[in-house]
C-alpha cells in the first residue's frame, strides 16, 4: 500500500503540476483566469483518444494533439477573451463559457460513454522489490521533462526574461521595448501545450470522458491558491500536497473517492487561517 501511494501521489503531483503551471503562468503574465485550462487538458485526452485509434504512433499522436490544442486554445483566446481581457468578471464568464462549449462539442462527436486509450508502455518494471507500471513512470519522465524544460525557458532565456518583466510589470515592461501582447500570446501557448501534455500523460491512465475537467479545475484552482498567486513554485509545492492528500484520502479512508476534493479544499481553508497570502504569496512578484 505505501509504493501504491507513493507512485500515485507522484503521478498525479506530476498532473497536476503541469496544470497548475500552466495556469499560474497565465495569470501572472497575462492576467487571465483562465477556468477553461482543464478543458484543453480534456481535449487533449480525446485527441490521443483519436490519433491512437487512427493507428498512429504514441509520439506523433502527442505531437499532433498538442498542435491541435495550442490552436485551438489560441483561436478562442483570440476571439473570445483578449477582447474582454480587462474585466475580470467577463473573462471569469468566457472562459468558462469556453470550457462548457469543448464539452458539449466533444459530446457531440464522441458521446458521452467513457472511452480508455491503450497503455503506450504496458506491463511493469521491478525496482528496488517494488513493481511500478511502465505507463505511470513514462507520465513522471513527461511531467518531470515538462517542468524542467519550463524552468529551464523561464530562467535562462531572453524569452524568459521577457516572461518575467511582463508578470512584474506590463506597462514598464511595454516601455522598454518588450511586446508585451507576443509575450502574452506565447505564454497562452506554453499554457495550452503544458495542459495537453498533462492531458497525454493522463490519457492511457483515467477514463477519457465528457466532464473529466471539472475535477482537475478544482485542485488546480486550490494548488494555485494554496501556493501562492503568482508563484510558479508554490503552484508546484501545491499540487504536489494536494495530490498526496487526495491519494491517502482514496487509499486510507472508506468511501474516499468521493471525499477527495473535499479534503483538498479543506487543506487551503486550513492553509488560509494562517497565512491568508498562501504557502509562498510573499515571493509572488519575485517568482512571476
Amino acid at each position: 500500500m505505501v509504493a501504491d501511494i507513493l507512485v500515485n501521489g507522484l503521478v498525479r503531483s506530476g498532473v497536476y503540476a503541469m496544470l497548475a503551471v500552466g495556469f499560474g503562468l497565465v495569470f501572472g503574465v497575462g492576467r487571465v483566469l483562465n477556468l477553461a485550462h482543464t478543458a484543453f487538458y480534456m481535449v487533449a485526452s480525446y485527441g490521443i483518444l483519436h490519433f491512437v485509434a487512427t493507428g498512429l504512433g504514441t509520439p506523433l499522436a502527442v505531437f499532433l494533439t498538442a498542435l491541435g490544442v495550442i490552436a485551438i486554445g489560441l483561436a478562442l483566446y483570440k476571439f473570445f477573451i483578449e477582447p474582454v481581457r480587462e474585466m475580470e468578471a467577463t473573462v471569469l464568464i468566457a472562459t468558462l463559457a469556453v470550457a462548457i462549449l469543448l464539452q458539449e462539442l466533444l459530446l457531440v462527436f464522441f458521446g458521452s460513454e467513457i472511452r480508455h486509450v491503450p497503455a503506450a508502455f504496458p506491463g511493469y518494471t521491478r525496482i528496488a522489490g517494488v513493481r511500478l507500471g511502465n505507463q505511470e513512470m513514462a507520465t513522471l519522465v513527461l511531467a518531470a521533462i515538462s517542468l524542467l524544460g519550463t524552468w529551464l525557458v523561464l530562467s535562462r532565456t531572453r524569452l524568459g526574461l521577457a516572461i518575467r518583466a511582463a508578470a512584474q510589470d506590463r506597462e514598464v515592461a511595454n516601455l522598454m521595448g518588450i511586446n508585451v501582447n507576443r509575450v502574452t500570446a506565447i505564454v497562452m501557448a506554453l499554457g495550452f501545450l503544458l495542459a495537453s501534455l498533462a492531458g497525454a500523460a493522463v490519457a492511457p491512465l483515467l477514463p477519457v470522458e465528457p466532464r473529466m475537467w471539472m475535477h482537475p479545475l478544482v485542485i488546480v484552482l486550490a494548488a494555485v491558491v494554496l501556493g501562492g498567486l503568482g508563484s510558479l513554485k508554490g503552484s508546484v509545492i501545491g499540487a504536489v500536497i494536494l495530490a498526496f492528500a487526495e491519494v491517502l484520502v482514496v487509499f486510507l479512508i472508506p468511501g474516499g473517492s468521493y471525499l477527495r476534493t473535499a479534503i483538498a479544499l479543506l487543506i487551503m481553508v486550513c492553509v488560509f487561517l494562517i497565512r491568508p497570502e498562501g504557502l509562498f504569496g510573499a515571493g509572488a512578484t519575485e517568482e512571476r
